[in-house]
């Protein structure tokens, strides 16, 4: 039997990446103004905005989308109210499919935020600078960068402008495939899952590091109350308790190669001290440090059956 593949056509095509930001403005922010020969789109994660794109003006707030069009004048000031949170991302893309974007105000939902956070964390994986850094022209790339980083920033970011344009086109098409009065509880638990997927890989790649819940929210652009409810739901943890227990488990780890001392692991995992890294050792696993090394020791030359 002859076997025929099929050439999979691609719609969009991210060329190049320029810039992925994730500002944090004051309220009486002004930026002069630009205009590039490449895409760029402005999302609001909190506040509001005001933006000029050639000769006219809109005022973005939260989850509010819009996008620049290469060559095409903008400047972006905040209104004076609640200090703006944005994602900034500027990007070539020479397919037509991209003009569906001009002159659109659009909002995200879920899908596409969980999408623009996850562009964010691979970003952060992929290059070797700070992302909110406004003067930023050049971002370099980390030496070397996380396996396929810059690669699932290529598919994130094609993936979100794909399903704007198909929530955006057929939003009658996409309501009738909702039938069922407990849908939208199954789409919400899916999400959730998602969420709490994002997350829990966030924190596996910071485990050398000190987080509090509001970087976390901030980096994964996600609320307090929500992020603590879905821990609560999947594991039955809050989510400095389960960061605690993903950094024990690393720590068990370390003691188990022998390779540091009890000081450098505490300095490694990024614990403030050695007596506090025993503290947070003991209230995890129930023993100190010196017992788990002695346990597995043991057990290691048999003296366990």
């Amino acid at each position: 039997m002859a076997y025929h593949g099929v050439e999979l056509q691609n719609s969009i095509t991210i060329g190049k990446i320029f810039s992925i930001h994730y500002f944090e403005y004051m309220s009486n922010f002004s930026f002069a103004g630009e205009s590039h020969n490449f895409w760029e789109f402005i999302c609001v994660d909190k506040g509001e905005v005001g933006v000029t794109r050639g000769k006219s003006y809109t005022i973005l707030k939260k989850g509010d989308l819009i996008f620049h069009k290469p060559n095409e004048f903008h400047d972006v000031k905040a209104t004076g109210g609640i200090a703006p949170n944005l994602v900034v991302i500027s990007f070539e893309c020479n397919d037509d499919a991209m003009y569906f974007f001009n002159d659109r105000l659009l909002q995200i939902d879920e899908t596409e935020r969980n999408l623009l956070a996850n562009i964010i964390i691979e970003a952060r994986r992929c290059f070797d600078c700070r992302l909110d850094d406004p003067y930023l022209q050049n971002m370099p790339l980390k030496d070397p960068d996380t396996f396929g980083a810059q690669q699932m920033i290529k598919l994130y970011l094609e993936h979100f402008l794909i399903h704007l344009i198909r929530r955006y086109s057929n939003p009658i098409v996409l309501s009738k495939k909702l039938p069922k009065a407990d849908s939208p509880k199954v789409t919400k638990s899916n999400s959730d899952a998602e969420i709490f997927g994002r997350i829990v890989d966030y924190l596996e790649s910071h485990l050398t590091t000190h987080v509090t819940i509001d970087q976390i929210c901030k980096d994964n652009l996600i609320g307090r109350s929500q992020l603590q409810k879905i821990f609560k739901e999947h594991c039955s943890l809050g989510i400095i308790e389960y960061f605690s227990m993903l950094k024990i488990n690393a720590a068990k780890e370390l003691i188990r190669t022998n390779r540091m001392n009890f000081t450098q692991i505490a300095e490694h995992l990024g614990y403030t001290s050695i007596h506090y890294f025993s503290r947070q050792f003991k209230k995890v696993a129930g023993m100190t440090p010196s017992e788990y090394a002695s346990s597995i020791k043991a057990m290691a030359e048999g003296e366990f059956k």
